[in-house]
């Protein structure tokens, strides 16, 4: 399993970033996929998650605001962030599954940060 992340980076508050994962080492459209993310000197957080048909799922506090979407024939993972806020600062994964807890993840990406920051 390979998940690469790309597309943080600084952004102003009310501003809108889209992020990117590639997946490789599996069978990627028969798969729920999340994004979490860790914010300095916090726990990781669940985003949010996208069941195999493309459905979303939201944490309450991206809720409105966030978008995820999925593209099967690129095995491609999306997450557009719109609206964003300085408590939106944090390291974003993506993560293969969807795990009722962050600690029950296996693989991740690497990460790519977002700063939100004017």
């Amino acid at each position: 399993v390979q998940l690469v992340e790309s597309g943080g980076g600084l952004v102003q508050p009310g501003g809108s970033l889209k992020l990117s994962c590639v997946a490789s080492g599996f069978n990627f459209g028969s798969y729920e996929m999340s994004w979490l993310r860790q914010a300095p000197g916090k726990g990781p957080e669940w985003v949010s998650a996208i069941d195999s048909g493309g459905s979303g799922y939201y944490a309450d506090s991206v809720k409105g605001r966030f978008t995820i979407s999925r593209d099967n024939a690129k095995n491609t993972l999306y997450l557009y962030l719109n609206n964003v806020r300085p408590e939106d600062t944090a390291v974003y994964y993506c993560a293969k599954n969807w795990y009722s807890t962050p600690q029950e993840y296996d693989d991740w990406g690497q990460g790519t940060q977002v700063t939100v920051s004017s």
